[in-house]
């Protein structure tokens, strides 16, 4: 059985990253994520853009908002799952086993991507299991977190149909097609 990944957004600036909060949302679903933490903030615009994509699109992806990250995070490893902060300053995803470790713990992920500058308890061993850098550049959450989803699912989800889909894109040479 495939371990479930649920990605964390901390530091949403309402005025500023809804854009690209919405962004990390949406490819957390359409990479093989199971749902999504908006931590700290309530951001209603987000959360309906979101669910009409997933009732559009279709999948099982769930949304939740305004809850505290500590309680989050503690209360996935009290569960059980292991807990992986996406930041440049961590083990490169290429040149080590980090993602060798993170599956063959075998567990559920919490993914952790912020927006802006995350606060220090991010790296300590209490809060996160694994620090991974998907480049050791600065570079976008939103692509950091496709990368790792890509790499952890190993390209599975990429072809694979959402069931409860009202619509479908029909991959094809040029132009668009929906069905």
């Amino acid at each position: 059985m495939q371990a479930k990944v649920v990605v964390l957004r901390w530091g949403h600036r309402p005025q500023r990253d809804v854009r690209l909060t919405s962004h990390v949302a949406l490819s957390a679903r359409a990479l093989g994520a199971a749902g999504f933490v908006l931590s700290e903030a309530v951001d209603e615009k987000i959360k309906h853009t979101v669910q009409k994509v997933t009732d559009t699109w279709g999948g099982d992806f769930f949304f939740e908002m305004g809850t505290k990250w500590k309680t989050t995070v503690r209360d996935w490893k009290t569960n059980g799952g292991v807990v992986v902060h996406l930041t440049a300053y961590g083990e490169n995803i290429q040149s080590s086993d980090v993602m060798e470790r993170i599956k063959g713990a075998g567990k559920d992920v919490l993914v952790l991507a912020g927006s802006q500058k995350v606060p220090r308890e991010f790296y300590d061993a209490e809060f996160s299991d694994f620090n991974v850098a998907v480049g050791n550049q600065p570079h976008s959450e939103c692509a950091a977190l496709a990368i790792f989803l890509d790499r952890f699912f190993k390209g599975e989800t990429l072809g694979q149909p959402f069931e409860h889909a009202n619509m479908h894109i029909v991959p094809q040479e040029r132009g668009k097609k929906v069905q």
